[in-house]
């Protein structure tokens, strides 16, 4: 009787090692970004938040109203009723192939006015959002939005236009019948 157990016990041992062994293979998934090389599991972009640029900042003024700081940099993603001379403008990225980001903006007004803009560190200019967001690392370098002068001196000098004729109308050269009926 004792030798029917011991292959029992040596299966059911057996049997959780191997349990042991693949649950733990299943924590080695998550932190890494594939599986034996081959296989990436998808990961959902997350992308929350208002962007704000360094330009953008740069355009509110202490001195604005409410209105004018919306219009500038949208509604903001929190607002608190305790609070109401706050607004909190957070923006996070979560985007596979690129670094998590996480940005705080807060615009503090004393009743209708801006008092401060509080950023949580340097905002990035346009191009270096862009370039942090990119996941494909290629050769996309974007052209200048605006020529150099030396470029703007090279483009040739467009031919005059001739005047154009004077026409002098003589009025309609149609009749139309009226839109109401004359009384």
């Amino acid at each position: 009787m004792d030798f029917i157990l011991i292959p029992r016990l040596c299966g059911l041992l057996f049997s959780a090692l191997a349990g042991t062994l693949l649950l733990g293979g299943c924590e080695s998934l998550q932190s890494s970004d594939n599986f034996l090389g081959v296989i990436t599991p998808y990961r959902v972009e997350v992308v929350q938040g208002n962007v704000i640029t360094k330009e953008q900042a740069a355009l509110v003024k202490p001195g604005m109203n409410q209105a004018q700081v919306r219009d500038l940099l949208g509604t903001p993603l929190l607002t608190d009723l305790f609070h109401a001379n706050r607004w909190d403008y957070v923006f996070t990225i979560n985007r596979q192939g690129t670094a998590p980001q996480l940005r705080k903006v807060v615009a503090v007004f004393a009743g209708d006015k801006l008092e401060r803009l509080d950023t949580d560190g340097e905002l990035p200019n346009e191009r270096e959002f862009v370039a942090a967001i990119d996941t494909f690392k290629t050769s996309r370098d974007a052209k200048a939005l605006s020529l150099s002068a030396d470029e703007l001196k090279a483009l040739p000098v467009p031919a005059p236009r001739p005047p154009a004729a004077r026409v002098e109308s003589s009025g309609p050269t149609r009749a139309y019948p009226p839109l109401e009926p004359v009384r």
